[in-house]
């Protein structure tokens, strides 16, 4: 496993359901601001609002993205109310803020959330000072992953150099973009999808990373 990441100097950290473990449900708050939010937008039902909510996550890559396209909402106001959570059902992680720390080189967060939200999450996972860069849907110009064009303006920004960088995921579709452009891939879900575009899967980040710092 290890020789498969001699050369990466750069680690790239998507955030929800990736830097904690789907179990600890941070995101099922996200989503019920969501289907409120757009209820209260365009004028919908509840059942209405959450199948929009998912449709425009399929289509546009978030929800955000859709509502964006097709009713010109206001993408810092949306932010602002959908990341308006509890924060204390996730837990620090010691044992993962080591792991982390340990990987040489540059490690940086990128997320289809906000980079304010992104500081509020690894905060309350005990991460906070290890990471070189945050990177938030508003650096991309509001443009979300999988879009090409979005991981080119936060890598820009970066100065990442792909061939000697690793991404890990928990959507599927988000390692894409990244295999295209060189970066190791790693899936990290409770299942796994095999694909062309993903070198790696495993159920946990930290179980994942003690095969490469153990």
């Amino acid at each position: 496993m290890r020789n498969h990441f001699g050369h990466i100097n750069t680690w790239v950290f998507d955030l929800d359901n990736t830097l904690y473990p789907p179990r600890m449900r941070l995101f099922d708050q996200i989503e019920a601001r969501m289907v409120r939010y757009v209820m209260a937008a365009i004028g919908v039902d509840r059942d209405e609002a959450d199948r929009l909510r998912a449709s425009y996550w399929h289509r546009h890559g978030t929800t955000l993205a859709g509502l964006m396209a097709e009713h010109h909402i206001d993408p810092e106001d949306f932010m602002a109310d959908v990341h308006e959570i509890d924060f204390t059902v996730l837990s620090p992680d010691p044992v993962l803020r080591e792991q982390i720390a340990t990987l040489p080189g540059r490690k940086i967060i990128y997320t289809n959330g906000s980079a304010p939200y992104a500081k509020n999450v690894i905060a309350a996972r005990g991460l906070s000072g290890l990471f070189d860069a945050v990177y938030g849907v508003e650096h991309a110009g509001w443009r979300p992953k999988p879009e090409a064009a979005a991981f080119d303006a936060v890598f820009r920004a970066d100065g990442l150099q792909p061939g000697s960088a690793a991404m890990f995921e928990d959507e599927a579709r988000n390692l894409e973009v990244p295999h295209a452009l060189g970066l190791r891939t790693v899936h990290i879900a409770p299942h796994p999808q095999p694909a062309p575009h993903i070198h790696h899967h495993h159920t946990d980040l930290s179980g994942f990373l003690a095969q490469l710092v153990d």
